[in-house]
């Protein structure tokens, strides 16, 4: 099929984009201390050259006691700042475009049993597979939060970032508020409905705006399945998810990041829409599609030790062609080359690469 579409010019917020394809958010765990540095600064300057529309970072961690779950997760306050900061310079000199992903890890614990920063923030004490992680986030908690990602907002603004995007998905502290597994509460941060559980995220997303005035383009990362349970749904219907994504498009979010871990399965029954397809026709916002874009097999397996290898971009084509979406963000496949962008663009087929998890200990 034609890449016409995937490489016309897009724009949103006074945000203008060379092309359609947006560079997923990755952990990679390559800042010691929470500081990024000339290897970070390097690894995402090379997607610029590479031509990638938009570069959201691997998720970095607002300014709280247990905002990380991994000690190698980069920082987004303090001397962390300043590596940020070359970040962008580097990539804005290639004629790239970047946003940090800002990310609080919540109640779910890392892979390191030596890093257990406490007490950690969680709505009711509860992880999301009802695991107990301490006592609930008390109200002082909770405004400190809100306040930390705000200055975080503020932050990215400041050192001369595109656009910012909230990290709010897979089972993490903004998604353990709107998922009722993990969310018990009976205050006014909880409830029995899902248009009450968006309490949280949605002043979380008025914190940002206030910080980065009207006109600096928020994203909203958002996910149904959760780590171990990805049959989960915290919108069973598309009348839930009305309710769900309707308070955090009129708290300020101008782009909804709807991660599915396989674009092309349809979200509800009697529809072939995926999840951004239903966000973009609810909101009527923009929407970024993404989940296993031009590997074969989806990105639990890839990162579990499945290759992924090089595959066809055709339904993903037709889809954003007939206007299911806006913008595509690509995972594995940009990890793994950095030149993926041009690779499509020019039809150099032949030479794209496959993925292994060996990529996850570089930054290639």
């Amino acid at each position: 099929m034609s890449h016409s579409t995937l490489f016309s010019p897009y724009s949103f917020k006074g945000l203008d984009l060379k092309n359609r394809i947006v560079m997923a958010p990755m952990t990679r765990q390559f800042s010691p201390g929470g500081t990024p540095g000339q290897n970070v600064a390097d690894y995402y300057t090379r997607r610029a050259k590479g031509n990638v529309g938009l570069i959201i970072t691997e998720g970095t961690v607002i300014e709280r006691p247990a905002s990380k779950n991994e000690e190698g997760i980069p920082n987004f306050y303090g001397a962390a700042l300043d590596g940020w900061r070359k970040v962008v310079d580097s990539v804005h000199a290639e004629g790239g475009l970047i946003a940090p992903q800002i990310w609080h890890t919540g109640a779910i614990y890392g892979n390191d049993p030596a890093w257990k920063p406490t007490p950690m923030d969680s709505p009711s004490g509860i992880a999301p597979d009802g695991t107990p992680v301490g006592q609930p986030m008390t109200e002082t908690d909770i405004a400190d939060t809100i306040a930390a990602f705000g200055r975080a907002a503020a932050s990215a603004k400041g050192i001369g970032f595109d656009a910012i995007e909230l990290h709010g998905a897979h089972g993490y502290l903004i998604d353990e508020f709107f998922f009722a597994g993990s969310n018990k509460r009976d205050d006014q941060w909880g409830g029995v409905t899902l248009k009450e559980r968006t309490r949280f995220a949605a002043e979380v997303i008025k914190a940002a705006r206030a910080a980065v005035g009207p006109d600096f383009p928020i994203i909203i990362r958002l996910s149904q399945f959760k780590p171990n349970a990805y049959d989960a749904k915290v919108a069973s219907t598309p009348e839930e998810m009305e309710d769900w994504l309707t308070p955090l498009v009129d708290a300020g979010a101008d782009v909804i990041h709807a991660s599915q871990r396989r674009f092309w399965e349809p979200e509800f029954d009697g529809s072939d829409l995926n999840f951004a397809g239903w966000a973009k026709k609810i909101t009527g916002k923009p929407t970024i599609t993404v989940g296993s874009v031009g590997l074969s097999g989806e990105f639990i397996a890839g990162f579990g030790g499945e290759v992924s290898n090089p595959a066809s971009l055709d339904k993903l084509l037709e889809r954003l062609d007939r206007g299911d979406f806006d913008l595509v963000a690509v995972g594995r496949a940009i990890l793994s080359d950095p030149d993926w962008v041009d690779k499509i663009r020019t039809g150099e087929t032949a030479s794209l690469k496959s993925f292994d998890r060996s990529l996850l200990g570089e930054l290639v």
